[in-house]
């Protein structure tokens, strides 16, 4: 039955995908039917040629790097779903996550190489989760929706890293923060040397390694452990949860908590990835945190599903920013992606309207077998009183026969 399940959440989220992907190829073809077809090419092979031609696989680590923080940001926002709660606030987590995992980068330069990467990621997972628990806190003991209080500590959170930023790591040249040292990004693992063309590599390294291994390890935590189903069970029926004797105040901290920790660790390895970049003081929040609400739907919420969702949401992405090529705006993915997001959702209801009509079905089965049931034992009973009764009156005719 759970193989079952499986198998048609992977269906349901191939077809949302085929459509969203048949719904740009008709955007495109209105737009210019011309060079259509060679741009939704491009699409659709971007990770696997270089711009001469020539097969490379550059294009597909330049993928997985920006699929590293998409996974964790989806994982953060599933995490909290399946627990019951909606985590919005992953752009401010991830924020966060990322200034503590520079600063110690920056600051730390006394302490080893492997200790100074596993401290930054350390660090900002412990931001993230603080941040994160802000409004499990809130939700536990105020019963404040989260949606509002994940909304408030995105702002808060974006304009205290900017005035955290100016007030210790700021390189005023650039209006950013100063530059990860080399000794304290992420290892490279012979990525840079698989996802290469002729001339350059890509900026893929350990960090996609690393959230795989984390999605691996939330499907073990939700599935196979106590404690995982404790959360869930908070999730389906907090008040039910209570009865049986669960937390339920503990646990939507705990959620919350992970849920933040996991955007954490995904702006570390978004910003500890050696590819150059930094933190800039600005106005607007992380886009990465709300792409994950994206990754998180179309995986359904699945740890493992949401590997792919990430990486497929990362290719169409860099693959459509290839558009301006052949006259399109670069926009046009994003309608392919919002479209199929959408239809994710249609055919989740799709999927629970059948499953509604197979349970009626069912208890429709069940009672007609009830009847069923009734009936044959009535007749039994029936046949039961008319061979007693026949066997009443041929014992009155054999006595009577005998006198």
């Amino acid at each position: 039955m759970k193989y079952r399940d499986g198998m048609l959440n992977v269906l349901s989220s191939l077809v949302a995908i085929l459509a969203g992907l048949l719904v740009g190829l008709v955007v495109l073809l209105i737009t210019d039917a011309n060079r259509a077809l060679p741009a939704f090419q491009q699409i659709l092979t971007f990770g696997f040629f270089a711009p001469d031609g020539s097969f490379s696989l550059r294009n597909f680590g330049q993928v997985l790097y920006f699929a590293t923080p998409l996974i964790m940001t989806g994982l953060s926002v599933g995490f909290a779903y399946k627990t019951g709660l909606f985590n919005i606030g992953a752009s401010g987590q991830f924020t966060f996550g990322a200034f503590a995992a520079i600063y110690v980068a920056v600051e730390f330069t006394f302490l080893p190489y492997p200790v100074r990467i596993i401290s930054s990621l350390l660090i900002a997972m412990l931001a993230g989760a603080i941040w994160g628990s802000i409004p499990g806190l809130l939700k536990a003991y105020r019963n404040v929706n989260e949606v509002i209080s994940c909304i408030m500590t995105n702002y808060i959170g974006m304009f205290l890293v900017n005035y955290l930023i100016l007030n210790s790591i700021f390189d005023s040249g650039r209006n950013s923060t100063l530059h990860v040292p080399e000794g304290a990004n992420m290892p490279l693992w012979g990525l840079d040397n698989i996802f290469r063309d002729h001339v350059r590599a890509s900026a893929a390294n350990s960090g996609i390694i690393v959230a795989i291994l984390a999605a691996i390890v939330i499907y073990i935590i939700l599935e196979k452990t106590t404690f995982g189903y404790e959360l869930k069970a908070c999730g389906f029926n907090r008040d039910a949860a209570k009865y049986a004797g669960i937390n339920e105040n503990r646990n939507i901290i705990f959620s919350m908590s992970i849920s933040g920790a996991l955007a954490g660790l995904g702006g570390a390895l978004h910003y500890l990835s050696g590819a150059g970049i930094t933190m800039n003081v600005v106005d607007n929040l992380a886009m990465e945190g709300f792409t994950g609400i994206s990754v998180a739907l179309l995986g359904l919420n699945n740890p493992i599903g949401i590997i792919f969702t990430g990486i497929l949401i990362a290719y169409l992405q860099l693959g459509g920013g290839t558009m301006q090529h052949f006259g399109f705006v670069p926009q046009i993915i994003e309608i392919v992606i919002a479209v199929i997001i959408y239809f994710s959702a249609f055919v989740m209801l799709v999927k629970m309207y059948l499953q509604k009509v197979k349970f009626n079905k069912r208890d429709i089965e069940k009672i007609d077998n009830i009847n069923d049931i009734d009936k044959l034992d009535k007749n039994d009973k029936l046949d039961e009183n008319n061979k007693n009764i026949e066997s009443h009156k041929l014992d009155e005719n054999s006595t009577e026969g005998g006198e």
